[in-house]
């Protein structure tokens, strides 16, 4: 199986992050984790992204605050799907990062999901490799139907407890 690389710009989007780390988990898909800067160490984040598929990589996820040219800049050196987590932050409240992961120039697409949305990130990422690995496919499916059996379980209990 593909693995997912990882790449914050700080160790300080590591609590935001271990929530698609910890969603790989559960999924069992092997990743790889690493802090690099498109500003602070662009050497290193070009080289890991340029040589990701030949590393046995299948996707990307990059997670940035503020300026947040991370997902760009991986894109941008490699031709595999990228996604971007745009970070919170404390004075624009992540608005800065999620323009600046969505507004790609075409010809270098980067997936973008919600402010600080990991899980969506690591779940995006394993719907990609599930093209290839059935038995991913399948642990989605059964997600998905266990979300669904959750949410008829609320309703139920709203349900009798407001409808007489």
């Amino acid at each position: 199986m593909k693995k997912v690389g990882i790449i914050m710009g700080s160790d300080s989007d590591l609590p935001v992050v271990e929530k698609a780390i910890n969603t790989l988990k559960d999924f069992e898909v092997p990743f790889e984790v690493h802090v690099f800067s498109a500003h602070r160490t662009p050497v290193e984040a070009k080289e890991f992204s340029a040589n990701a598929r030949e590393n046995g990589f299948g996707v990307m996820i990059a997670a940035a605050g503020m300026a947040a040219h991370l997902a760009g800049a991986v894109a941008a050196n490699t031709t595999l799907p990228v996604i971007g987590i745009p970070i919170k932050s404390q004075n624009l409240g992540g608005m800065e990062a999620l323009l600046s992961t969505v507004q790609m120039p075409s010809g270098i697409p980067v997936a973008t999901v919600a402010i600080d949305g990991a899980v969506n990130a690591a779940l995006l990422a394993i719907e990609i490799l599930s093209l290839g690995e059935p038995e991913l496919e399948k642990k989605l499916a059964d997600k998905r139907a266990k979300d669904t059996a959750t949410v008829l379980e609320k309703n139920k209990a709203v349900e009798d407890k407001y409808n007489s």
